[in-house]
């Protein structure tokens, strides 16, 4: 039995408190034949597919276009829970995803949650299957559900209803999409219908048409049918650049004076670390220059088109992995650095800067260092520690930028450079070609301390996220055991917060007092005389990182974090730093030993 909806008993009820009794004026109000909505007609279904509820929005948590869930939900992203708002929340789980190129990504809805079918009707669903059950019609991706998309109703609209008699009984707003399907499934209720012209439908690019007849409306809606990329596919991200116009890229490239490839693949093959090192420089002009140690390449870009469908060709002579002809996929701009994504099938290429102006950065200590004698790897982790596979190279590095690994094989020539880095202010590009053990080296590396004697280095692969660490010293290599005298160090006496910040934010006073204790067994206890804090702390990774949990207790729950990097030690004086995986600030804590 078919329940009536509220516009049908609106309807009713007038209708059965009317007589039939026809004055003068109600013959004037007689619906004209040629402007009235029947049902099953071609207008009925076509206005009925454009109301229809479009489950596309949210495909990035059901990869369901027939329905769409109900917010909020709770969904948990590669192991973080996000709790979903509103649409915006939908760029929140992308932006998780997109974190690592890599990885195996995964979203998982916490039940029980309600979906709204296409015809606006909600249904409780407890599990998967009960999810896939409800998916069966809806299209295979890379297809088109029925639904039409590229074109809206301006609510609100008003329809007159008539009865047998053609006399006017009603009238009703119709104030969205639900309204209007509803509207239309109940047709067959009514004796004729019509609506009240003139009315605006809107288009996906967000012109506009005012509409004087059904026939006009019919034409409107059939011309309008794919015109735009309705998103139906569950390829999340290929819509990022809706609002994209050549003129945004050309703003990018002119503010942003030296990019560098934070991502190259071709064919199913990883090339961005052959290009560790190399400057580009995209012009106004269409010129590209660009530069590698003491080499330079010249070349010519052009893009155009508009929205998801730029086209930028590169051709840079001698560097034939970036001549093509690519799509824009994505320009991500945000306080730190600007990227430009392009794809080309399953090919991928991105350029990265800090867009820092003319592209200057203080690196005179690093520099000064570095080109200043020999250096030799005392530590390098990647997943283990490999440190032996470079024990024999002797490291020297030239103030022309080009560097030089020397073995009793000969010598291998390499070139080196100073960038901003991803997690500190100042990043160490090395690149000594593909050759095993130093193809391991090239990277744009994290800068975490310089003197004249020691240079450390992380870098936070692309892949799983995982940490590596590089550690020069002007000794030779000896047995390779990083920070690992760190234990030693905070184990011997008591310690003070010297210094700690979030990001600009200096919270060292809330600390002024306290004397912190490290143990041997791994707990830690800070102390002012009248409150303690009790916790644990453990040092990993041959001393490059730490974890500190001191649970709920205040003020020094702040400190909780089980992957602090350690940036600099010494017997009085230790540094340690973390980056939010969240909004990407920065937390810096300073021991000093009393």
């Amino acid at each position: 039995m078919k329940t009536l909806k509220p516009i049908l008993l609106i309807v009713l009820g007038v209708l059965f408190t009317m007589t039939s009794c026809r004055t003068e004026d109600d013959l004037a109000v007689d619906p004209p034949t040629e402007e009235t909505i029947e049902a099953n007609s071609t207008i009925a279904n076509l206005m009925s597919r454009t109301a229809s509820n479009d489950g596309s929005s949210d495909n990035i948590i059901d990869n369901a276009s027939c329905l769409s869930v109900q917010l909020p939900v709770t969904v948990t992203v590669n192991s973080i829970e996000l709790e979903i708002n509103d649409e915006d929340g939908y760029e929140d789980i992308e932006d998780i995803i997109d974190l690592f190129d890599d990885d195996v990504d995964s979203v998982v809805i916490s039940y029980p949650i309600t979906v709204i079918l296409v015809d606006f009707s909600t249904v409780v669903v407890n599990s998967d299957s009960e999810l896939a059950a409800l998916t069966t019609n809806c299209v295979g991706e890379n297809e088109d559900d029925d639904d039409i998309e590229c074109i809206d109703f301006q609510y609100p609209i008003i329809a007159s209803i008539f009865d047998e008699n053609n006399d006017l009984i009603n009238t009703i707003t119709i104030n969205n999409d639900n309204d209007m399907y509803d509207f239309i499934d109940d047709l067959d209720e009514f004796a004729a219908v019509t609506i009240n012209f003139p009315l605006t439908v809107i288009f996906a690019d967000g012109s506009t048409q005012t509409i004087n007849s059904i026939l006009e409306l019919e034409n409107a809606i059939e011309m309008a049918d794919d015109t735009c990329d309705e998103d139906d596919d569950n390829d999340f991200d290929d819509d990022d650049c809706d609002n994209c116009t050549t003129n945004d890229l050309e703003t990018v490239f002119a503010d942003c004076s030296e990019w560098i490839v934070d991502k190259l693949e071709r064919n199913d093959n990883d090339f961005e670390d052959n290009y560790v090192g190399y400057a580009f420089e995209f012009n106004s002009d269409g010129t590209i220059i660009v530069t590698q140690g003491t080499n330079t390449f010249n070349g010519t870009w052009e893009a155009s088109g508009t929205g998801n469908n730029i086209s930028v060709v590169i051709n840079v002579t001698g560097l034939s992995d970036f001549n093509d002809t690519w799509n824009l996929h994505e320009i991500e701009q945000d306080d730190d650095e600007t990227k430009v994504d392009l794809r080309l099938g399953d090919d991928r290429l991105r350029f990265e800067s800090d867009c820092s102006g003319d592209g200057s950065i203080d690196d005179t200590v690093l520099v000064n260092a570095l080109t200043n004698g020999d250096w030799y790897i005392t530590y390098f982790f990647d997943d283990t520690d490999e440190t032996a596979d470079f024990a024999d190279y002797t490291f020297n590095f030239a103030s022309d930028n080009t560097a030089t690994a020397t073995d009793m094989n000969g010598t291998i020539n390499g070139s080196w450079s100073t960038t901003s880095g991803d997690d500190t202010s100042l990043g160490l590009n090395l690149n000594f070609g593909t050759g095993i053990p130093l193809d391991e080296l090239a990277d744009d590396w994290d800068v975490l301390e310089v003197t004249n004697d020691i240079i450390r280095l992380k870098d936070v692969s692309g892949g799983d996220g995982s940490e590596d660490f590089l550690t020069f010293e002007r000794e030779p290599f000896d047995g390779g055991n990083g920070n690992d005298d760190l234990e030693d160090i905070l184990t011997d006496g008591l310690w003070i917060v010297a210094s700690y910040t979030e990001d600009t934010n200096d919270q060292t006073s809330d600390y002024a007092g306290y004397e912190l204790d490290f143990n041997m067994d791994g707990t830690v206890s800070a102390s002012n005389g009248s409150n303690i804090n009790n916790g644990t702390w453990s040092v990993f990774s041959s001393g490059n990182q730490m974890t500190l949990n001191f649970g709920t207790d205040m003020p020094f729950e702040e400190f909780n974090d089980d992957d602090w990097d350690v940036i600099s030690v010494t017997n009085t004086e230790v540094v340690i730093q973390d980056v939010s995986g969240g909004g990407g600030g920065t937390d810096t804590l300073t021991l000093q030993k009393l």
